[in-house]
Formats: C-alpha cells, sequence, structure tokens
C-alpha cells in the first residue's frame, strides 16, 4: 500500500518501500556526524621527578598560593589529597571529617577541601575536592616535602603520556588517540581504580586481578590471604622481614623472589615480591591478589587513558634493568632534619653491623651530601660491602654492612 505526502501543495504518491530506503539512508549518515569523536589534542607538558621505587612527583600550585607544592601521582589513588601540615601552613580549613580513607596501613576519617584549582605549567585544573590526610610518613621516607597525592580526580580528566626515559608527561584531551607501534593495549577494569589480570608462577601458575599502583614504591604486593589460598609460592622459599609505609603509617611485611610474574606479553623472572597481612582490605581480596607497583611498572612508557578504559605500555631503556634484589633489613627515614636509621629488623645484616635505632646516618660510602635518596640507592648493593658513618650519644662511629642478596 503507497504513503501519502504533501509536497508543495501537491497530493503526491511515494512507494513505501522507496520511502523506507530514503530514510533508511539518511539516520546512518546523521548518526555517524553526531558519534564523530575529536582528535585529542597535546594541552602540556610537566616535568616530573623520579623518587625511589619509580614513584612519580609533580609540582604544582594551589589556588592563588604561591609556594610550589609536590604531589604523588597515584593510579592507586580514588581521588586527590593534601597534606594537613601543608593545609595549616596555607592556612586553610578543612571541613570536620566527613569521608573516610582506605590504606594499607588503617582507616581514617578526613575533612575536605572543596572546589579547588590546581595550576600546573600551561595548565589549570579546577573543581577539585581534596580530602586532608597526614602525610609526615612519606616525608620522611622520601626526605622531601610531600603535600599531596594526585588520583583519580586528575587522571579521568585527561589522556596522560608518561615518559620515564625523559622524566616528563605529556597532558592531552580527551578524544581519539592513535598509539605507538611497538607496545600492548591493555584495557583494565576501571571503577576510580585501575584493576589489571596477570599471571603468577611458582610452585604453580596462577591467575589473578591486581590493582595499577604507580603510586606504590615495590614490584608487586601481595596479600597474605591469596599467597595462603592459592598455594602457588614454595613453601621452602625463604622471606626477609622489612617495614613498609603508606596511608596510616608504617606496616611490616616480607620479602621474597617469585619465579615469573607475566603481565599481558611482557614476562618477568626472579621478581622481587612483598607480602602482607592485608588487615584492612586494601586489596579487596579475593576480588585482587595484590598491588603491581611502579618499581615494575616504570619500566615501560606509558599512555593512561581512562575514558576509554586503556592503557598503552611500551617497553622503554629501564625495561631490562636488573631488580633490586638487596637486602640490609634497615630503613631510613628523614626526623627533625637527620637521616636516622628508623627500622632494623632482627637478625638482618644491619643489626649484624651493630646499628640501632635512632643512629644518625651522617654519609654512606664517602657520600656526605646528606641526600636521603642516594643513600637508598647506594644500599642497593647486594653481596657488597657497605661503610656507614652514623652518630650515636654524641660520638661519630663508623660501621660496615655485609649487604644480603635475596636471589
Amino acid at each position: 500500500m503507497p504513503l501519502a505526502c504533501c509536497l508543495h501543495g501537491e497530493r503526491k504518491f511515494v512507494p513505501a518501500i522507496l520511502l523506507l530506503f530514503t530514510l533508511w539512508q539518511a539516520k546512518p549518515a546523521h548518526a555517524q556526524e553526531e558519534y564523530i569523536e575529536p582528535p585529542s589534542k597535546f594541552i602540556t607538558r610537566l616535568p616530573i621527578t623520579l623518587f625511589t621505587g619509580g614513584v612519580i612527583v609533580l609540582r604544582a600550585r594551589l589556588d592563588d598560593h604561591p609556594d610550589t607544592l609536590n604531589f604523588i601521582l597515584d593510579t592507586g589513588s580514588s581521588g586527590i589529597s593534601l597534606d594537613s601540615t601543608t593545609t595549616d601552613y596555607l592556612k586553610l580549613k578543612p571541613t570536620e571529617p566527613q569521608k573516610t580513607i582506605r590504606g594499607i596501613a588503617g582507616l581514617k576519617r578526613v575533612g575536605m577541601l572543596n572546589d579547588r584549582t590546581l595550576y600546573f605549567p600551561g595548565l589549570a585544573v579546577d573543581s577539585l575536592d581534596f580530602h586532608v590526610n597526614d602525610y609526615q610518613t612519606l616525608t620522611s621516607v622520601y626526605g622531601e616535602k610531600i603535600d599531596g597525592i594526585i588520583g583519580y580526580s586528575f587522571l579521568s580528566r585527561y589522556i596522560l603520556k608518561i615518559n620515564y626515559d625523559s622524566a616528563y608527561i605529556d597532558v592531552c584531551s580527551r578524544g581519539s588517540i592513535k598509539y605507538p607501534k611497538g607496545g600492548y593495549l591493555f584495557r583494565p577494569f576501571i571503577n576510580t581504580l585501575p584493576v589489571q589480570a596477570a599471571a603468577v608462577k611458582d610452585n604453580r601458575t596462577v591467575q589473578s586481578r591486581f590493582l595499577y599502583d604507580i603510586g606504590a614504591g615495590l614490584c608487586v604486593l601481595f596479600s597474605k590471604d591469596f599467597i595462603e589460598d592459592s598455594a602457588f609460592l614454595k613453601k621452602k622459599r625463604k622471606v626477609y622481614a622489612k617495614q613498609a609505609e603508606g596511608l596510616g603509617g608504617k606496616i611490616d611485611m616480607h620479602i621474597t623472589i617469585l619465579k615469573e610474574f607475566r603481565l599481558g606479553p611482557y614476562k618477568f623472572k626472579k621478581i622481587p615480591v612483598n607480602i602482607f597481612d592485608d588487615e584492612f582490605n586494601v586489596t579487596s581480596y579475593p576480588s585482587m591478589g595484590g598491588i603491581i607497583g611502579n618499581d615494575l611498572l616504570r619500566r615501560f612508557n606509558c599512555i593512561l587513558n581512562y575514558s576509554k578504559r586503556e592503557f598503552h605500555l611500551k617497553p622503554n631503556t629501564h625495561y631490562n634493568e636488573s631488580f633490586d634484589y638487596a637486602y640490609s633489613g634497615l630503613e631510613m627515614y628523614m626526623i627533625d632534619g637527620d637521616i636516622q636509621i628508623a627500622e632494623v629488623a632482627k637478625n638482618s645484616p644491619a643489626e649484624k653491623a651493630g646499628l640501632k635505632m635512632g643512629d644518625v646516618v651522617i654519609g654512606v660510602n664517602n657520600d656526605f651530601t646528606q641526600n636521603l635518596n642516594r643513600y637508598k640507592v647506594a644500599m642497593q648493593a647486594p653481596k657488597q660491602k657497605v661503610k656507614m658513618v652514623i652518630r650515636r650519644d654524641g660520638k661519630l662511629q663508623e660501621v660496615t654492612v655485609s649487604i644480603k642478596s635475596i636471589l
């Protein structure tokens, strides 16, 4: 049956099949015009500083304050935060505690600083809601003031191209993008935090999911529950006690060697891994087995595209670097302007050398710069002897630590 339509006042008859064909042709063309995504555009290039374990630090200003602040870039953070001492220094008043945040060492109620703006070179990021937390432990660990952590609130707005070879990040607008050749495109599950599948192999091979965490200065972190339930780690594998730091403070861990860790097509053998008792279920076990940290991820130049849920990784010049197999059993922190021994593990090389908590480190291997990061790097010398000059009870002493290898 023909359909009737009115054209310029005249009554015309158009075959139904012809009308339907015309409508069908027009609709896809219109739909294509609506959904063509504009290409991503370069916005600015930000220099970065790498701390121990590959942790990335960015510098930015807050609102109209002239001071430049240090922020850790962290895919393991579901928001954005500011240090409480920095908040006091800037004379800012957060709200009463209204939000609970969770870290490897505890839960904490925090206040908020709402609707703030961060100013990077060539980029202003507005409408940011900061939670306020105490990052004094992180400042002590790295020997430089840590003013905050930048997470999902920033990461989700842009495409970030992180170049560890040249120490910069290109910030680009969201949009269509052509990934470089020679890498691999991952599609992590992202609900503020990116979760990526990976395989671990030791006594047997096990598939699990891991938090993709560039704010963690380690290779891989397993929850104790995952280790015990999966039984993939050889029972006679030797473990070494150490201490780590995170949200909520310090936490005891153990470090050992894993036969193989596979991330997509990339395989890493004899990789150092940390194991901890996940009391606060940061890893959401059994949903995840642990965390992939930046001492492994820094071996790739990467593109983080949160809007498309795509991470592109391409091996860089650090890809074949040796892992840190050194074990001294000591932890050095910057405390009240001094580099101090803050932890000495029982039966460790540090304890056998006679080091004690509270010893002030004056120099390491004739380096008296008082640069904490350089001292930590100097201790990464498996099967080597490291000379330290310390001050104890007002007197200087020279101590030699025979660094172990966990291999």
